[in-house]
Parts: structure tokens; C-alpha cells; sequence
């Protein structure tokens, strides 16, 4: 099982794709429905629905903030599970690759087409 992120990478490479449409669209949308939402109250005049609606606009945005750095946590995780690997050696730079396929799947550090 040492190979096992350099006989993966395709998948690695797609997942690193899907990962980093989903952090950039998923925000956006969130963002762009709190904001509709909030010009239609704006617009109905009702001070009661627009405080709602702004309310309802501040916890999208800090939904689409933590959906954002959700893959940044998880990339933070497996920098201290990259400490541990030091320590043992064992996969040596099979790891990078898996780091850098899902990170940078653009990167040339990450062979899309599961060679080195």
C-alpha cells in the first residue's frame, strides 16, 4: 500500500476538482439567495421582514465563510497526519501526491492519468 495515492490520482485529481467547484459555487449561491432574499423584503417595505431577511443574509454568509475553509480544515488535518508520516517514512512521497491532488488538482505535482 505504499503507491497507493500515485494509483489513485485520477480520482484524487477529479475529487480535487468537485472539492474546489463545490468551495467556490456553494458560497456564492448562498451569498447571492441571502441577498434576493433580502432586496424582496427591502422592497415589501415591513421593517419586521427586513430585519429577518438580514438576519437570515449574516447566517448564510457565515455558512458559505465556513463552507469555504471546510477543505482548508481538512487539508490542516492531514498536515499533522504528514508529521506522523515523517516520523515513519513509510509512504514517503505518496503522500504529496495525495496532498497535492486534492489541494492543486491543476498542479503539475498531481498526474491525473495515475503515473508519476
Amino acid at each position: 500500500m505504499t503507491n497507493f495515492c500515485s494509483n489513485v490520482s485520477g480520482v484524487l485529481w477529479l475529487v480535487g476538482w468537485v472539492l474546489m467547484i463545490f468551495k467556490v459555487v456553494i458560497p456564492l449561491i448562498i451569498i447571492a439567495l441571502g441577498i434576493f432574499d433580502l432586496g424582496k423584503a427591502a422592497v415589501s417595505s415591513k421593517p419586521e421582514e427586513i430585519k429577518k431577511s438580514a438576519t437570515s443574509l449574516v447566517w448564510r454568509v457565515v455558512g458559505g465563510i465556513v463552507i469555504f475553509f471546510i477543505p482548508a480544515i481538512v487539508l490542516a488535518v492531514f498536515e499533522f497526519i504528514g508529521g506522523f508520516r515523517s516520523a515513519t517514512n513509510a509512504m514517503g512521497n505518496d503522500y504529496e501526491i495525495c496532498k497535492a491532488c486534492i489541494n492543486t488538482p491543476w498542479s503539475s505535482n498531481c498526474p491525473s492519468d495515475g503515473t508519476e
